[in-house]
């Protein structure tokens, strides 16, 4: 048998995959996080072995996965968003790979796609800004590689989208705003795409006021740059009609 890592995406029950729900259809053992996917569940069948992971860590997570593996019954690791970001996937996998129990994974819907979406922006605005970076910030956490410092991403003028950050909002919106002005667009979407979804909306200036207001304290995405506003920016060179679409490509 192979352990599935699955995408749970941002908690909707119904914002997965086809191939992820299939797999959780199938499993006799979900170990997840019930502080994200609870909703998810519902997928499972209803005679599933259920393994919430709060309170345990990497190894006891990985004991339940081996076990299960050889037992010989169909196991999934539910995790939230999509397993490329924050999701321990590393370490986990290389658990399983000591442990030599096949693993695959099956991408999910991340959380700054879900709370773009939630916006009704695009994070790439041509002639405003091509690119995303994803990222979070430094406190009780792992450390951050020393060449990426919060300044050193704003300087490139990218739309930034910061998780695991919520908490440090003032602090953080007051270092960008020194680099970028206080007046540039912010928006945070906490619990996108669930019942208890919050968006809120504002400047550097002003979004730590509103965010420590709301009481958002975790589940949250900070988006951050112009995109984020109403820009003013150019059409799609791709889809212009000035564009010679009998031209060959090189």
């Amino acid at each position: 048998m192979t352990v599935h890592v699955v995408g749970a995406g941002p908690g909707a029950a119904d914002l997965l995959t086809v191939r992820a729900v299939r797999l959780l259809e199938r499993a006799d053992v979900c170990v997840y996080a019930g502080t994200y996917v609870d909703a998810v569940l519902e997928h499972c069948r209803a005679d599933a072995r259920l393994v919430d992971t709060q309170g345990l860590d990497l190894d006891q997570i990985t004991e339940v996965l081996v076990q299960a593996h050889g037992d010989g019954l169909q196991v999934v690791r539910l995790c939230s968003g999509d397993p490329s970001l924050y999701s321990a996937l590393h370490e986990q996998t290389r658990r399983l790979d000591a442990a030599e129990v096949p693993w695959q994974v099956t991408p999910g819907v991340p959380a700054y796609a879900a709370a773009a979406a939630r916006l009704g922006v695009e994070l790439t605005v041509p002639e405003v800004v091509q690119s995303v970076v994803l990222t979070r910030t430094q406190a009780r956490s792992t450390a951050m590689p020393d060449a990426e410092s919060l300044d050193a991403f704003a300087a490139t003028g990218a739309t930034i989208v910061l998780h695991l950050a919520i908490t440090r909002t003032r602090e953080l919106a007051a270092e960008l705003a020194e680099r970028l002005g206080g007046d540039v667009p912010v928006a945070v979407v906490a619990n996108a795409t669930q019942e208890r979804e919050v968006v809120l909306r504002g400047t550097l200036a002003d979004i730590a006021e509103t965010v420590e207001q709301a009481g958002l304290r975790q589940a949250a995405v900070i988006l951050i740059g112009p995109a984020v506003g109403t820009p003013d920016g150019a059409e799609s060179w791709l889809y212009s009609s000035a564009r010679d679409r009998s031209a060959k490509r090189p």
